[in-house]
């Protein structure tokens, strides 16, 4: 999970307790965010090998 998504978490569940509905919005998009890079983190380690387990 990375730390976007995290923070968007958070940032949506104060939004719902205190009914402040932009920083519910802003906690979605930053959730939204984290989850992207991740996917992007993986294509990338895909591409570059870093995904496999080291040769014994």
């Amino acid at each position: 999970m990375h730390s976007d998504e995290i923070k968007g978490r958070v940032k949506k569940a104060v939004g719902e307790l205190t009914g402040d509905e932009k920083l519910k919005r802003e906690g979605t998009i930053d959730k939204a965010a984290g989850k992207t890079k991740d996917a992007v983190d993986k294509v990338k380690d895909a591409l570059t090998g870093k995904d496999r387990p080291p040769k014994a």
